[in-house]
This record gives structure tokens, sequence and C-alpha cells, in this order.
């Protein structure tokens, strides 16, 4: 292989990997995690939010802080060069999202989609630049009644935020090591 395949390959890796930290940032409430998928002076252009990355990043602290339930999952990642340093890249995402509303009612949400993003390398590391993500399917369905508790039963341990989600504990053991 030659040099300029292997880096294309690598910088493809690293792509998918942001990918990959922006949705574990997301869905399990982890603020390093999601921040480190955006550039600081990155644009985000969210549906109902269109701003600075940094100002979508507030507004999905805030969000945390109900303690939402969010599932988010990539796939058909297409990147395409534009040259060493930029590549346009649309992801397509599925995302089940419930939690309260502004009147405190629960909903719960199915969203499909496109993540189309402008990712820039800077200093050996690959971030989003700008995303404009566009919605191909939207439906809202009813929210459980009962606690996870009662739904889950057995099923444990259940998904949580950062940093009690299991899969924390996993990279503590790098860490020690």
């Amino acid at each position: 292989m030659r040099h300029e395949q292997i880096t294309e390959l690598l910088d493809r890796e690293a792509i998918r990997d942001c990918l990959y930290r922006y949705c574990r940032g997301i869905d399990r409430a982890d603020e390093p995690a999601l921040r480190s998928a955006y550039w600081p002076d990155a644009h985000d252009n969210h549906g109902a939010y269109s701003g600075s990355a940094e100002g979508f990043i507030e507004f999905a602290l805030g969000v945390f802080k109900t303690e939402p339930r969010n599932f988010h999952q990539i796939t058909n990642v297409l990147i395409e060069f534009i040259d060493p340093a930029r590549a346009a890249v649309e992801s397509y995402f599925t995302a089940l999202q419930r939690g309260p509303d502004g009147a405190r009612t629960v909903r719960q949400v199915l969203l499909c989609g496109r993540y189309c993003d402008l990712f820039q390398k800077r200093d050996g590391e690959w971030r989003i630049a700008e995303r404009t993500v566009v919605y191909d399917w939207v439906e809202e369905q009813t929210a459980p009644a009962t606690s996870e508790v009662e739904r889950f039963g057995l099923r444990q341990p259940i998904g949580a935020s950062y940093p009690t989600d299991p899969i924390y504990a996993l990279g503590k053991r790098r860490s020690e090591t």
C-alpha cells in the first residue's frame, strides 16, 4: 500500500470515531465526548437550533439535566475528501429520544435523517467544522407509562449517563494499566 492510501484509511477511521463520540456524548450526557466531536469555532444547524456548536452543546447540557433517554445510531457513512484537510461526510442516523418538553410532559420521538458534515483536520485531528441535520423521518410515539425499572425487569444494568454507565468503568481499566 502506498503512504497516501494508508493515510486516507486512517483519516476515514478517525472521522468515523468522531461521529461515534458525538453519539456517545448525546446518549450518555457525556460533555467531554460531545465537545470532542466539534471544533470550538464550529457551526451547527440542528433543526430548531442553528448557531455555534458551543451554543448547541450548551443547549444539550440543559436537556441532559432533564434526564432524557436518547439512543442514536450512525450508519451509511460516506466520506468524500475535498482535500487532505477537509472532507464532506454524510451519515445516516436513527435517534429515539424520550424526555420532558417545556410543559414537563414526557414525549417520545423517533427521528431518522442524515448528518451532512464538513470535517476539518487540524494538527492531525479530525472534527466537525459545520453540521446540517437533514430530517427524513419524524414519528411521535406514545411514551411508556411504566417506569424503566418495571419495563426492563431483570435486564440489568440499564444504560445511564456519564460517568455511571458501565462503559466508563471499562475506560478506567485502560487508565489503570
